[in-house]
């Protein structure tokens, strides 16, 4: 459905993020279970009790909005998965999925700060004061998974190199 008010782009972008964190909510329990790292695991495990309260904040948004509570196909969130997927699918249990795991998963978040900071700054100019405070309540948990990511991914990828021959 293609947008023709600034209104109206703006709830196609949050439908788009909704979806988007629906389909993280089948992704990450996967991710978790594929994850060797107890540390990878833990922050799967943590992010998708982050996601169902941004799940949560989005229906809220919508409620807020008046508008009523449904996604449409976040094409780009579906190719990242997929992705995620394919880590799980073409490698063995181990530290080096785990590398791959850990790039999948930052995408996703790099792909979901983008997003929303961009609903962010239009919730903010359309001067949607309390959905601007649910929205950016997000951002900041998405960048700071971001950033728990990097922190193990500097862990798991030393010790993915230390085992990995063939250098």
């Amino acid at each position: 459905m293609a947008a023709d008010t600034f209104h109206g782009l703006f709830i196609e972008e949050l439908k788009d993020i909704y979806n988007a964190e629906k389909q993280l909510l089948k992704a990450l329990p996967k991710m978790a279970k594929a994850s060797f790292s107890e540390k990878l695991k833990a922050g799967f495990t943590t992010h998708l009790a982050e996601t169902k309260i941004h799940v949560e904040r989005l229906e809220e948004a919508f409620k807020l909005l008046d508008e009523p509570v449904k996604g449409k196909t976040c094409k780009a969130m579906k190719g990242l998965v997929e992705e995620g997927a394919e880590a799980i699918e073409e490698n063995d249990a181990g530290l080096v999925r785990d590398v791959q795991l850990i790039g999948a998963a930052q995408r996703v978040e790099h792909y979901e700060i983008a997003a929303y900071g961009t609903v962010l700054s239009m919730a903010r100019l359309m001067a949607h004061d309390d959905v601007a405070a649910l929205l950016d309540e997000t951002l900041q948990e998405e960048g700071a998974t971001d950033k728990k990511l990097t922190a193990v991914s500097k862990e798991v990828n030393r010790a993915a190199f230390k085992e990995s021959p063939g250098m």
